[in-house]
């Protein structure tokens, strides 16, 4: 991912994106991630997503599912450590599709290759309630600790909220990735905007 970014994940969507009120408040990219769902209810979510996003140039990425990424023609797929091969997804993708990889702790790193993955999401950083098979939070000492050994974008994702995104930033991330902090919120225009600024102190407490 070759810009810093606010990505917004989620499992229904369309409450957000129904009048793009996530993206009018600053999310520039959107994973569909939808776990309980037959692959032909995703595929139809997927398709009314991308005709919401794609106009806007918002890239759609699918999570975990190389197969409905390319059925869909969404702009990329984010695999975890179980799923295909990142070297799968890229020669199945072609190389103008984002491939992301999850990187939950120091030994998924050897897992990483910068040649094939364009951005890495790691963490997660905080204790999280939206991911019930969530490893350990890493925290950010050790999230900071392990950003000089990723050579490429770095997406944290895991607790992240408007209250310390900065703080997540400002130890290394590129952009975040949320789930509640938008998608639980009253107004998710409001929430997208908090993030984003959160990310813009992040930014320039680094400078």
């Amino acid at each position: 991912m070759p810009r810093s970014f606010l990505g917004l994940h989620a499992r229904l969507l369309l409450s957000c994106l129904g009048e793009l009120a996530a993206v009018r408040g600053g999310a520039t990219v959107v994973q569909l991630r939808e776990k309980e769902a037959s692959a032909r209810e995703t595929l139809e979510l997927g398709r009314a997503l991308l005709g919401r996003l794609r106009p806007l140039g918002v890239p759609l990425i699918v999570n975990d599912r190389v197969d409905l990424a390319m059925a869909l023609g969404a702009d990329g797929v984010h695999v975890g450590q179980g799923d295909l091969p990142p070297e799968v997804a890229r020669r199945l993708l072609g190389p103008d599709a984002l491939v992301g990889l999850s990187i939950t702790g120091p030994a998924d790193l050897s897992t990483l290759d910068p040649a094939v993955v364009d951005y890495a999401g790691v963490g997660p950083i905080f204790p999280t309630g939206s991911k019930a098979d969530a490893t350990p939070a890493l925290g950010l000492e050790e999230f900071a600790r392990m950003r000089p050994l990723l050579p490429i974008p770095v997406v944290a994702i895991g607790g992240i909220n408007a209250a310390n995104a900065a703080s997540v930033i400002a130890a290394g991330a590129d952009g975040v990735s949320v789930v509640s902090a938008i998608c639980s919120a009253d107004d998710c225009e409001v929430a997208a905007s908090a993030l984003v600024q959160a990310v813009r102190r992040g930014l320039a407490s680094r400078k």
